[in-house]
């Protein structure tokens, strides 16, 4: 029996940072006890090879099993991991810090790139008009 894959991706959309983000400016995300979270590997990712990555990509490569595999790992075993994570559903970049706590929107392009800005850029205000995308907000951290 085939698992199916579930992804991430979306395309031609815009995430807007959550109702509830405490962040007016986008802030890169600080470690913790010295060692970088995951909001923190995901901006670093992000921020440093725009529209180069899909969410599928940025959201593996920073989950724990992603990170587990090392630069050593061949490609057919990185291509087993990957398929072995998305048969169950994941979250996407909506609940991820970068919208929920540090200003950061998150655009996907037609490909389904995803590339960040923050909140008060004039970048973030573009897209967050955009009639042509699809506009969601990343989740809330508080329930109403």
């Amino acid at each position: 029996m085939i698992k199916p894959i579930h992804t991430t991706n979306c395309f031609d959309t815009f995430i807007q940072i959550a109702e509830d983000c405490p962040a007016r400016s986008g802030e890169e995300p600080p470690p913790r006890a010295g060692r970088p979270t995951v909001a923190g590997l995901q901006y670093a990712m992000i921020a440093n090879a725009p529209y180069r990555y899909t969410s599928d990509d940025v959201v593996f490569a920073t989950s724990a099993q992603g990170r587990e595999l090392g630069a050593k790992a061949t490609s057919s075993e990185k291509n087993a991991a990957r398929a072995a994570f998305f048969s169950r559903g994941q979250a996407c970049m909506r609940a991820s810090g970068l919208g929920k706590r540090y200003g950061w929107g998150v655009h996907a392009d037609g490909e389904g790139r995803i590339a960040i800005y923050a909140v008060d850029s004039d970048r973030y205000q573009v897209l967050s008009q955009d009639s042509k995308l699809t506009q969601t907000r990343a989740m809330r951290s508080k329930r109403k």
